[in-house]
């Protein structure tokens, strides 16, 4: 049209720009946004050279936040580059331009409530200033952050080849070699990257958006162990033989080890009976948040014993003639066991095992303060199996795991199974991570009689393993303290939670999670596909991805357990554990790829060994 300025045809293009997946999925990020009370919009912005780590921050810090229920989003120069900003280069100008849309658009993300994170070279201290002053104008926190890692790391980092092309002259105005990075005079945080890992740069991070008000403490939430210090170990084992005494059952003893251990966290004890309304009315604990908590963990004690120690300060609990711990402040109240069992488990049936420990045990509760004398072994020979939450977490910082996915099993490995997580771990590599890491985390408490014992599993496990069906380099084999329930999708997120606090990252949740057959009907108590549905709908867990469980049956063409394709219907067998439980006893063999060789073999013994003692 006359009149018209001509449309611009020569822009010059971006080139040597890849883009980058989020970690955080739009599903995560929109079950989180708006969960916590308080505007926390501003604006983290990363300069550095490129290599020095700024994507690898920006997207696990927003990985971080949005896992402890802070909404945010990073801003990445190469995907910028992909879509607004397609159409400039890398001269002076472009530059500048590039930077001043970058806080524009940061600035509309501040002004929605999230931390934005943006990840940019940004070298020219002028533009980093004005990016500052459209953010301030606007009334939001601007925080910059200097990504420094010396020019000979970065190049050694070079996944991106840039550099070589640079110093080949392939790549004209490439910073840091034939043009200057202007280092931050007064940045509010530098990060030393060739020093410090991803997680401690993490820590930092989310210690300068504390420090300015921008997140909670509770984001930095610790796991709440309850073992005596070493320094006062005496002083309270002397004083416990001077306390009345309660005796405690195996099972007492198995939910104590997940109290002291912090799987519980933040419970400082039993429950008292405010946790335990909120616990078995609305799954959670109200007081401080909402904290995801869905199983009682209570100590019943009969008539008896809550005459003789009603209105005691502190009393001793005593496990096979051992004072094994100190409760504080007890507190005692009513065990309405039939109520506790409809809310807890959906039935009442007397005949289910779990349900029929609590109609037999006390009619009272007692909660409390909890002080355990020291570290619980059960000297069985698996001990060195039972890492606590904060020993995983270091483990998980060793093997320097950039995404940790748990799978909780109570039954023993077939090539379904393992199908699964090897399915999870191409799936979170196919998403950028560099390093997931698997921890294989059979439930280790009390089970059913039926059930395969602990120490069988974990051979069985053992030989999976050992045949390379799962990675041993990447993966990692605990035990899991806690009793079994079966109380299906009640109980599954507590599975699922206890493995958040432990650093896990990732779910996988099978079929009929925590489920059984109803001992009367012999049709399952809980719909078999509602576990998955109730942990993505879950309160309190927003720190998890939970991978649903997908499908696999014995394709009979490929001879392998393959994920189902009802279009293909005719090649799967269904292979039941019933089936399976008499190949084994009979001494016969699963086709072949049901189950690695070795792991049948253990699985075998086991089946035998019980012919035998009958």
């Amino acid at each position: 049209m006359s009149g018209n300025k001509k449309q611009r045809t020569d822009l010059q293009r971006s080139t040597n720009v890849v883009y980058q997946a989020h970690h955080v999925s739009r599903t995560k990020r929109g079950q989180v946004v708006g969960t916590r009370a308080g505007f926390r919009g501003c604006v983290v912005w990363l300069t550095g050279l490129s290599g020095a780590g700024k994507t690898t921050i920006g997207f696990a810090l927003e990985e971080y936040l949005v896992s402890h229920a802070i909404p945010s989003y990073s801003l990445d120069g190469d995907n910028i580059r992909h879509g607004l900003n397609k159409n400039l280069g890398f001269s002076t100008t472009d530059r500048e331009e590039n930077i001043r849309r970058i806080a524009e658009v940061a600035k509309l993300f501040a002004d929605a409530g999230l931390v934005c994170i943006t990840s940019f070279i940004s070298p020219y201290t002028k533009d980093r200033a004005e990016a500052r002053k459209i953010l301030e104008a606007a009334g939001l926190p601007f925080f910059e952050v200097f990504v420094n890692a010396p020019l000979d790391v970065c190049e050694s980092r070079d996944v991106k080849g840039l550099y070589k092309k640079a110093r080949a002259g392939e790549i004209k105005g490439f910073t840091g070699i034939d043009s200057e990075y202007e280092k931050p005079e007064a940045p509010e945080l530098v990060l030393k990257t060739g020093q410090a890992t991803v997680n401690e740069c993490i820590q930092q991070l989310v210690g300068l958006l504390q420090e300015q008000c921008i997140v909670p403490a509770s984001v930095m939430e610790e796991v709440k162990e309850l073992f005596v210090p070493e320094n006062k170990l005496d002083l309270a084992q002397a004083e416990a033989k001077t306390l009345p005494t309660l005796q405690i059952t195996q099972l007492d003893m198995q939910w104590m080890q997940v109290l002291a251990e912090g799987w519980a966290t933040p419970l400082k004890g039993f429950m008292r009976e405010r946790e335990f309304l909120q616990v078995l009315h609305f799954c959670t604990l109200l007081d401080g948040g909402t904290i995801n908590l869905s199983v009682p963990i209570v100590l019943p004690v009969s008539s008896e014993n809550k005459e003789s120690l009603d209105g005691c300060a502190a009393i001793a609990l005593e496990y096979e003639g051992r004072k094994v711990a100190i409760l504080r402040n007890p507190e005692f109240y009513e065990h309405r066991k039939e109520e506790r069992c409809a809310r807890q488990w959906g039935t009442t049936c007397a005949k289910h095992p779990h349900i029929k420990m609590v109609m037999e045990s006390g009619d009272w509760l007692v909660g409390g303060d909890l002080e355990v004398m020291e570290r619980i072994k059960w000297n069985d020979g698996l001990d060195q199996y039972r890492l606590t939450p904060t020993e995983l977490k270091q483990k998980f910082k060793e093997m320097k795991a950039d995404a940790i996915f748990a799978f909780q099993l109570r039954n023993p490995v077939h090539n379904g199974h393992a199908l699964l997580m090897q399915d999870t771990k191409r799936r979170l590599l196919e998403r950028g991570y560099k390093r997931p890491v698997l921890l294989l985390h059979p439930l280790g408490g009390w089970t059913k009689d039926d059930d395969v014992p602990l120490a069988w599993r974990m051979k069985q496990h053992a030989a999976v393993l050992e045949e390379g069906v799962l990675d041993p380099n990447s993966t990692i084999v605990a035990i899991f303290p806690s009793p079994m329930m079966y109380a299906g999708p009640t109980e599954v997120q507590w599975h699922c939670r206890a493995r958040m606090i432990a650093g896990a990252n990732f779910y996988i949740v099978g079929r009929d999670p925590a489920g059984m057959p109803h001992p009367e009907t012999k049709k399952d108590i809980y719909e078999p596909t509602h576990g998955a549905k109730v942990l993505t709908m879950a309160p309190g867990l927003s720190s998890v991805e939970i991978i649903p469980f997908r499908v696999a049956a014995y394709n009979k063409a490929k001879k392998a357990m393959d994920f189902y394709d009802k279009e293909r219907h005719s090649e799967f067998d269904f292979i039941s554990g019933t089936r399976m439980r008499k190949l084994a006893r009979d001494g016969d063999y699963p086709p072949d790829g049901f189950m690695a060789p070795k792991a049948w073999k253990v699985l075998t013994e086991y089946y035998v060994s019980l012919g035998k003692e009958n």
